[in-house]
């Protein structure tokens, strides 16, 4: 296989857009965390220490310190609340006075005060970037109650919002905690796919002699030794001998590629029963495996950016309060000159636009509905995938793992005059028992579905390349595919060779049974689909969306399919980077896009769709590339993801609502419009 992708040779990791994940992290208060993710075992990163990956989002640590801070705060509110006068007047209760007593509430908030720089340090992206949120709302309010209430204790020692600011930053670090706990990932994707390759390989000299040495010193032109079942090391060529490679994980092919001297073979996939020397032509970044995980680091650095919906309104809410205070300081000093009452009026406004409620309504609806979707088998890694979901009108699946089984079954077969299916298949399995082989596993899954009796064989012997032999009842059996027949020199009967052929023009992989010197029955195996899939694409349809299918299977294979499950349109022979383009190409043609896939190979694409959705099955660096995760291998479930997505955006649009609609009634009242007939909204009414 030539060298798949370009060399990363300057390449240069681009810094995230204002408002994509890690900007809208960073103002939420998780802070990237630019720590690159080398590797700690050299051996098991030689690609990744090339590939330019970093700075991924630890959201465990940002959970933890969260909460920490909340309870930190709670219980320094405690005493704040219990020695204010107007908590003690509302309650009806009494402190126990001492000297100095009266100066302790006062003494822990100004303790707690102290959270505010961590609120301004949250909101200096927003100020960058000029899109004022949740937090340049809440740095706002922060400030101007502290420095109001500062300059009480001077004036009016009675006044200020020393217990409400307390409050106010309690709730917001809740809210913070719950946000963090609810979107909790692990950014590993590119590690998992380092994994795949060996620490060591076995490199042979000049004179034969065979030597261990680290991947990482490996060279172009080394020729090294790949044992039945080792994963191969490097890129290379075959130089000598036979195998069947398993290239599923990065190529998607969902069968084993016959390898032969002069074939090539690709980095982290696994070797078959044959032993092979492969002569090295590509190492560290030149490799097939390096170049998907450039794609998936690329794919993860441009993916485009969702601003979450309590933003977008504490954004609104900012240029609102600010507006308004503005109004209220313009028309009471043209009314009543500048005097301590306007002041008053001003800062209750700023003050009384801080979305408590706000900062608590989208997270406590991702904290439910992630919850409710991982009890109904969807893990949702990142919400704002799950806020995505709803706005699609493309699903993309894999084939190989997803809309099918990802093993090899029996498709169908033929028989030739006078035998049964039943006796056919279960002598062919009983040839097949002391056979790896996915096609004789396929032939011995099929018969303990039906539940056959196997008749009794022995004599074993692999024919290789060709089948297998046994003895039962005197006679010689044989299963193999069409080189079997050549070899026996064994012409199949008009029957089985049109079955073959409709077989073949499906893709699907044939063997026969040969009884003696007579082919009795032939064979059909294939990747088997699963059966939740055909209902999940009707599903998708009845939405309104678009389902499309990338493999890496022959065109055959892709089609027949296709037309099985009624999907919309396919593409098939589509190598890994080509995954990644299709799925740009959708997105170029202004579809939003959705990639449901299992393997290394739909990494890449699972990174660069609009929303990445990972067969639970499937392999670890799939799950991570992914935002939804279908814990049951369902594809059924992608429908239930799209619904769910509805659901919680009306949840929280509903919230947001009640969140803010007291600001409707609040801020008018604050800014003394009803004061003419004497109802005013003083600093100490809060919510």
């Amino acid at each position: 296989m030539p060298n798949l992708y370009p060399p990363a040779h300057g390449h240069q990791r681009e810094e995230p857009a204002p408002g994509s994940e890690t900007t809208i992290h960073a103002a939420h208060g998780a802070t990237p965390d630019h720590e690159q993710h080398n590797a700690a075992h050299e051996t098991h990163h030689v690609a990744a220490e090339h590939s330019g990956h970093g700075a991924h989002v630890d959201h465990t640590g940002h959970e933890l310190v969260f909460r920490n801070r909340f309870w930190i705060s709670l219980v320094l509110t405690i005493p704040v609340l219990l020695y204010s006068p107007m908590i003690q007047m509302w309650f009806v209760f009494t402190m126990p006075a001492f000297p100095g007593s009266q100066w302790i509430g006062r003494l822990c908030h100004h303790h707690l005060s102290r959270r505010r720089h961590s609120f301004l340090q949250m909101a200096m992206p927003e100020i960058r970037n000029r899109k004022p949120g949740m937090m340049l709302l809440i740095s706002l309010a922060i400030c101007v109650a502290f420095f109001y209430s500062f300059v009480m204790i001077f004036v009016d020692p009675t006044s200020g919002f020393f217990w409400e600011m307390a409050l106010l930053i309690d709730v917001m670090l809740l809210g913070h905690w719950l946000e963090m706990r609810s979107v909790r990932q692990a950014s590993g994707a590119l590690d998992q796919l380092a994994k795949l390759l060996p620490d060591t390989a076995e490199r042979l000299d000049a004179d034969g002699a065979v030597e261990q040495v680290p991947v990482n010193e490996l060279r172009t032109g080394d020729l090294l030794l790949v044992r039945p079942g080792a994963s191969v090391p490097a890129d290379g060529k075959v130089a000598q001998g036979t195998s069947a490679v398993n290239e599923a994980m990065i190529t998607g092919e969902s069968k084993p590629v016959e390898k032969q001297e002069g074939d090539r073979v690709i980095a982290g996939t696994i070797n078959g029963d044959g032993s092979l020397r492969v002569r090295v032509t590509a190492t560290g970044e030149q490799t097939a495996l390096a170049g998907i995980m450039r794609l998936v680091n690329e794919a993860q650095q441009s993916k485009s950016s969702t601003q979450l919906l309590a933003d977008r309104a504490a954004g609104w809410l900012f240029y609102i309060a600010l507006g308004v205070a503005a109004l209220t300081a313009v028309v009471w000093i043209a009314i009543d000159g500048f005097n301590w009452q306007v002041v008053e009026r001003v800062v209750t406004v700023l003050v009384i636009a801080c979305p408590h409620a706000l900062g608590l309504a989208v997270p406590l609806v991702v904290a439910i509905s992630t919850s409710l979707a991982a009890s109904n088998g969807i893990l949702v890694r990142n919400r704002l995938s799950l806020e995505a979901a709803r706005l699609l009108d493309t699903v993309v699946f894999d084939k190989t793992g997803t809309l099918t089984s990802g093993e090899q079954g029996l498709a169908g077969l033929a028989l030739a005059e006078g035998w049964s299916e039943e006796r056919a298949l279960a002598l062919a399995a009983a040839a097949e028992g002391d056979s790896e082989h996915m096609v004789a596993r396929a032939l011995r899954q099929a018969a303990e579905q039906r539940t056959l009796t196997l008749p009794a064989v022995a004599d074993f012997e692999a024919l290789k390349g060709r089948g297998i032999q046994v003895r039962h009842a005197g006679e010689t059996i044989y299963v193999g595919g069409p080189r079997l027949l050549e070899k026996l020199a064994v012409t199949p009967p008009p029957v089985l060779a049109s079955f073959a052929e409709a077989a073949g023009d499906q893709g699907q992989s044939v063997v026969y049974l040969v009884d003696g010197q007579t082919a009795v029955a032939a064979f059909a195996v294939a990747d088997t689909v699963r059966p939740e899939s055909r209902a999940a694409v009707a599903a998708l349809h009845e939405m309104g969306k678009q389902v499309a299918m990338l493999t890496g299977d022959s065109e055959a294979v892709a089609k027949a399919v296709a037309g099985e499950l009624g999907i919309d349109r396919y593409f098939a022979q589509v190598l890994p980077e080509n995954k990644d383009a299709k799925i740009s190409e959708l997105q170029r043609d202004g579809a939003t896009v959705a990639m449901v896939g299992d393997g290394v190979n739909d990494a890449p694409a699972l990174a660069r769709a609009d929303v990445g959705i990972a067969i639970g099955g499937g392999t670890d660096v799939a799950i991570e590339s992914a935002g939804i995760i279908l814990v049951r291998s369902n594809p059924l479930d992608v429908a239930k993801t799209i619904k769910l997505s509805f659901a919680t955006y009306r949840k929280m649009v509903q919230n947001l609502w009640w969140a803010a609609g007291y600001n409707i009634v609040a801020l008018p009242l604050a800014a003394g419009i009803l004061a003419p007939i004497g109802i005013e909204l003083s600093p100490q009414v809060r919510r």
